[in-house]
């Protein structure tokens, strides 16, 4: 039976996060009512002249400078022409020959259900500057299609992958460590809901071992990583089927139906012939100096691979966990804002992915709206750390911090009469007063049952209300049952 071989590249389309268009003045903001965001240059009313938005320049030279691509000194506008009803030109303005960054490179690390996590690196081709078409509406117009002109210039950056891509699994990965860098940059909101950043897979099969490509298609406007993921699936599976029936994979656009979890025929797949390319000739060449790159350079945040370097290096992290807190920009700034606060940093690392993140999980908001702030965590973190409360407590502490009942936990503390005992004397009464009320217990300890004692240490802790020092617990009555 044939092993097939999977062979997957993305186009990805990141929304630039300009108040304006590219080539027009008018407003970008997602929600505003149809065609109320659309001025002339957008409608393509005779006369009208683009102008080239120096703020999406910046935005994709950041992004070069992110992935080690070549931001090219000088590139071109094309007009890109089809016909469409959301397309008031005839053409799409976008690069084609000469795009403004050339090259560059991902890494990300893919874990696998089974075996072992492994680093993925996959070549861009490039990232090119355009424009996005109108949206056509299909609901509620009776048969009829409604035109919303809203979109029309939108600035995108189109970043188009190698098919260095091997499994839905990797496509994925690859796209949410795309999202997160464009996100953590400030080029791109990545709010998927709205359209700010879809990918366009291309797909295709090959016999394992076989190094010529196999026919691809395009799967087109995947706006979820769960639909990403499925329909790479569903294709792959079409793809060999087809061909193992002794059919031929015909190179088409096709698009995904979440309903029925299948991907359908668009249309046949265009050439660059197709669109008749030519530079555009009310657009000069962009020039990108030398200057300018190296000013946009010295306003770079620190990205994502050197925060995990930094927190695995400085902190004394885990790979594991500065891979999860630098998932997003605001999680590592509220990780960082903790562990600077307090002496254990794995402590603050343990907190934020542990009950922080469930909290967040469960409540469905972003670590931006978190009700605990990074400085009540901090504090909360310290008195476990000088022995004010145990681990346990905490917890309740922190349910109570996140449900607004006190602005902080030494506020709880005090209020609920929680400080741990560690006063020595106190914990000695407890614990005489229990091994007498348990003489059974005693008696399987020191017949070398280990349980016994767990048993003991849960009697102190009921005794005391959860209060005692577990620790000290721990040590008294080890040396009473040993003296004993």
């Amino acid at each position: 039976m044939t092993k097939w071989e999977v062979v997957i590249g993305l186009e990805t389309h990141a929304q630039l996060s300009t108040r304006s268009k590219i080539f027009s003045g008018a407003a970008t903001a997602f929600g505003a009512a149809p065609n109320t965001q659309a001025c002339a240059i957008d409608l393509a009313l005779p006369g009208v002249l683009p102008v080239l938005n120096r703020g999406a320049v910046e935005r994709a030279i950041r992004f070069g400078l992110a992935v080690g691509a070549t931001v090219a000194q000088r590139s071109i506008f094309a007009r890109k022409n089809y016909f469409y009803p959301d397309l008031p030109k005839g053409y799409q303005i976008s690069q084609y020959e000469i795009p403004v960054v050339q090259g560059g490179a991902l890494s990300f690390v893919v874990t696998p259900k089974q075996g072992e996590p492994y680093v993925k690196t996959v070549r861009l081709t490039r990232a090119h500057l355009e424009e996005d078409a109108g949206k056509s509406l299909h609901e509620d117009y009776h048969g009829m299609s409604g035109i919303d002109l809203n979109r029309a210039g939108t600035p995108l950056l189109e970043i188009v992958s190698e098919p260095d891509l091997r499994s839905s699994a990797e496509a994925v990965v690859y796209a949410k460590a795309l999202h997160t860098l464009v996100v953590w940059l400030g080029i791109c909101d990545g709010n998927m809901q709205e359209g700010s950043f879809r990918c366009d897979a291309n797909v295709s099969v090959r016999p394992a071992g076989e190094t010529k490509f196999g026919t691809r298609c395009e799967i087109k406007n995947l706006n979820s990583f769960k639909f990403l993921q499925a329909a790479i699936d569903y294709e792959v599976r079409r793809q060999i089927e087809l061909i193992e029936d002794g059919g031929t994979v015909v190179q088409e656009t096709r698009l995904y139906d979440p309903e029925r979890d299948e991907t359908r025929s668009m249309r046949s797949k265009e050439e660059a012939m197709d669109y008749r390319y030519f530079p555009d000739p009310d657009l000069l060449p962009l020039e990108v100096s030398r200057e300018w790159v190296d000013a946009v350079a010295r306003e770079m945040p620190e990205l994502p691979a050197a925060m995990r370097d930094r927190f695995v290096r400085d902190y004394g992290l885990p790979e594991y966990d500065a891979q999860t807190l630098t998932a997003s920009k605001s999680l590592a700034a509220y990780f960082e804002a903790v562990a600077n606060a307090v002496a254990d940093k794995k402590a603050a690392s343990n907190w934020v992915m542990g009950e922080v993140s469930a909290a967040l999980n469960e409540a469905g908001i972003g670590i931006d709206d978190a009700p605990v702030s990074a400085a009540q965590l901090a504090a909360l973190i310290n008195r476990v750390l000088d022995g004010t409360i145990n681990n346990k407590t905490a917890k309740d502490v922190f349910a109570a911090l996140w449900r607004r009942e006190a602005a902080s936990a030494d506020e709880i503390i005090e209020a609920r009469g929680l400080r741990q005992i560690s006063d020595a004397g106190a914990l000695e009464r407890v614990i005489d007063e229990v091994l007498a009320a348990n003489a059974k217990s005693v008696d399987e300890f020191r017949a070398g049952k280990e349980k016994a004692f767990n048993a003991l240490v849960g009697q102190c802790m009921r005794a005391t209300k959860g209060k005692a020092n577990p620790q000290q617990v721990n040590e008294i009555l080890r040396r009473k049952l040993g003296a004993a």
